[in-house]
């Protein structure tokens, strides 16, 4: 906090000069032979441990600057846009030393490329290893001012080199100089910036590119929030990789949503919401910052407040958080053309939320500007509207709208007829839009021609139930199947003795089926729910386990083309997986073929 007594404004200009200069050769890139061999000051030198490096002395008090930037993913062949981004922000940081001193640069992580950067001599991945944290640390700790990092899905990737997620996180600690995976910055007078990493790669129950936050951070953060409330004048800017499920953020990747690595946590119900939860408990909590998409922030849905005119819509219950997408710096790893990094202005008024503009010199234009009202409520205004360019194609999620006591469920909503039964009445094509929710909670509905899972208290989409390629031109009913005149038990099959009936009967909460059907042929598809009760389909394992079924693959295939004496001339031979775990509704699993696959196709 600031002293009582604070030193004259020349005097604390002169020690924080001081605390910031370090030998230039300490961030040096030596593999980074295209950058300026000038000399560089830097806050960040990779010795003693964090807290131990920085004393806090505002020139001015409540005012201060915070450079984001997006997913790096650093190639060493390919360093000009890294260079001439670094270059573009020298000036910014700079200047806002000069103003006022309380200057920091944020890194959202996914810090190097997830590809082998020497082809002809290794096929080892780069992200993850030592050799990239120690790039992306020399080429962070160039910027001249203090940075932090968060952990990404991809900083984990050292596959080659470490055999655990614990010893690869070893090592990206020690070579950022952290002690922990998330990080606590006072950056201005009751303003703080909060990062959390992921920690989970090789161990991931599903995809490895899900974000995942440890509990161990969770508790940490939430004693953070108690300890900062907003009551008390505290304003809590948080970073992450991926954003939290809750964000209103629609900008987003048809890859990251259908096979659950969207969120933070999105595999597990429970954790993936928690972060919303504390948003909406915790007002201090000002705004929150994440990369993962590689897409631009020329868009609006970039940007979500907390708050809307009623006007405009229901109240989307963010809290008091605003929620921000940030691009990325090098051409080659932006999904729609765009090179952006984020500028964060604030003081004790409130903030703005900038574009730095690497295809433009670095101008910064502003995007928002969030002005607070009380401790706990602001108003965000939008400056601009979308700056679309030629050729623009991303995936803008069509978020369901449940509505509120002033405003009804959108137009896609479905409601249930007298029946009882709920019918999308048309066959399905890549605009269907529709939605409803089940007698069990859960909420589904068409995206892009898909079947996707909504999330039941956010409305934000959680994974795929069934792929537009099965999906398009069928039609959707929802039924009742547990009603008794239905449940009809056949006690003879096997594994189905002593089964009844029982808490299947109809009402609220009665038992459904999602039934998908095509009228031309009369096929009749039911959607089976998961164990969980969720539907959505978790069909992308951890990638440690891809790259051993690849491997299995691969070597049954050499295996086939020796056993069947195959020349090289010939064709590779066909070789398919058998897959678990389920594929019958039978008691005693006897048979394990896919019919037309590793079976000969059922004759009628």
């Amino acid at each position: 906090l600031v002293p009582p007594t604070q030193p004259p404004t020349m005097l604390r200009r002169l020690v924080l000069v001081a605390l910031l200069m370090a030998p230039a050769t300490a961030f040096m890139p030596s593999a980074f032979p295209g950058l300026r061999k000038a000399p560089i000051f830097s806050a960040r030198p990779n010795t003693a441990p964090r807290q131990h490096r920085f004393a806090t002395f505002f020139m001015t008090a409540d005012q201060f600057t915070v450079g984001v930037l997006g997913d790096l993913h650093i190639d060493p062949r390919k360093m000009e846009d890294y260079e001439t981004g670094r270059n573009q922000w020298l000036p910014i940081l700079e200047n806002a030393k000069n103003e006022h001193g309380n200057v920091a640069m944020v890194s959202l992580g996914d810090l190097g490329e997830s590809k082998s950067v020497r082809p002809q001599e290794t096929s080892e991945l780069f992200a993850g290893t030592t050799e990239c944290h120690k790039m992306a640390a020399e080429y962070l700790g160039s910027f001249s001012v203090p940075y932090e990092v968060v952990g990404g899905n991809h900083d984990l990737e050292g596959l080659d080199e470490f055999d655990t997620d614990e010893a690869n996180l070893a090592m990206y600690l020690r070579e950022h100089g952290k002690e922990t995976p998330q990080f606590k910055r006072q950056i201005a007078e009751k303003t703080l910036l909060v990062g959390l990493g992921s920690t989970v790669f090789r161990s991931a129950k599903y995809t490895s590119h899900e974000v995942t936050i440890d509990d161990e951070q969770m508790l940490w953060f939430e004693q953070v929030l108690k300890e900062h409330p907003s009551t008390e004048g505290w304003k809590v800017f948080v970073f992450t990789h991926a954003p939290p499920n809750g964000s209103g953020l629609r900008v987003l990747q048809e890859n990251h949503v259908v096979n659950g690595c969207c969120w933070l946590n999105h595999s597990d119900e429970k954790k993936c919401s928690k972060f919303i939860e504390l948003v909406r408990e915790h007002r201090c909590i000002k705004a929150w910052f994440s990369g993962h998409f590689h897409l631009g922030q020329d868009y609006q849905d970039s940007i979500t407040f907390p708050t809307i005119d009623p006007k405009d819509g229901p109240y989307p219950n963010r809290g008091s958080c605003v929620f921000v997408q940030t691009s990325v710096m090098r051409g080659g790893t932006s999904r729609d053309g765009r090179q952006q990094s984020r500028l964060i202005r604030g003081n004790k008024e409130g903030f703005e939320i900038c574009t730095v503009d690497h295809q433009k010199d670095g101008a910064i234009r502003v995007d928002a500007t969030i002005t607070y009202t009380d401790e706990n409520h602001e108003v965000g205004v939008y400056s601009h509207k979308d700056l679309k360019a030629v050729g623009d194609e991303y995936f803008k999620v069509y978020q369901p709208c449940a509505g509120d006591s002033l405003h009804p469920p959108d137009k896609g909503y479905i409601p249930y007829g007298e029946d009882g039964a709920l019918h999308v009445n048309e066959e399905v094509t890549k605009e269907t839009v529709a939605w409803w929710r089940m007698s069990c909670g859960r909420t589904m509905g068409m995206l892009n021609g898909m079947l996707v899972e909504y999330d039941t208290s956010t409305l934000a989409p959680l994974g795929l139930i069934v792929g537009a390629d099965e999906l398009l031109g069928k039609r959707i009913a929802v039924i009742d199947s547990g009603l008794q005149d239905n449940c009809v038990i056949d006690e003879s099959s096997e594994g189905m003795e002593g089964a009844d009936c029982a808490g299947v009967s109809g009402g609220v909460f009665r038992e459904q089926a999602v039934v998908m059907f095509d009228p031309a042929t009369g096929q009749t598809t039911v959607v089976q729910p998961n164990e969980d009760g969720s539907y959505w389909r978790k069909i992308v394992r951890n990638k440690m386990v891809r790259m051993q079924e690849v491997r299995r693959l691969k070597a049954a295939k050499e295996f086939a083309r020796e056993a069947l004496k195959l020349k090289d001339s010939d064709e590779d031979p066909p070789v398919v997986s058998s897959w678990g775990p389920y594929v019958s509704t039978v008691g005693t699993a006897k048979a394990t073929g896919v019919a037309g696959l590793t079976v000969p196709a059922k004759q009628k």
